[in-house]
């Protein structure tokens, strides 16, 4: 299964998420917000396989972050959510490889992991290469 690092400001969803994503046997790393989401991906040792993020959080937004990620780590996709109606895919990065819309059921969160996961360049597929 992948490690994802998965971030979320809210705990409700960051909760629901973390547990779906852990019964489907994923290793996920859970963040609150944009800039420490950021950090995450920038320890030593830690790889990820898929960056799942929350569109509109504080202090960096899930947008910004992709664009962030992408600059560290071009091969890692990026599978971005928002309960907001205003989304422009067209703004997005080219390592987002999916959007979720909220609220999202389990096996929502389920086929759109899989679907990004399916789909990731092999290189972010294989763990330990970043």
């Amino acid at each position: 299964m992948a490690h994802i690092l998965l971030a979320e400001d809210d705990l409700a969803v960051r909760d629901f998420t973390y547990r779906a994503l852990q019964l489907d046997g994923h290793a996920v790393m859970t963040a609150h917000e944009g800039q420490e989401a950021l950090r995450c991906l920038t320890v030593p040792g830690d790889c990820f396989q898929l960056l799942i993020s929350d569109i509109r959080m504080p202090i960096i937004d899930g947008v910004t972050l992709a664009r962030l990620s992408y600059r560290q780590q071009p091969d890692l996709p990026v599978l971005l959510m928002t309960g907001y109606s205003d989304v422009k895919p067209e703004e997005f990065p080219p390592c987002v490889i999916g959007f979720l819309q909220k609220p999202f059921s389990l096996d929502d969160i389920r086929d759109a992991v899989g679907s990004a996961l399916r789909h990731a360049p092999m290189r972010s597929r294989i763990a330990g290469l970043c």
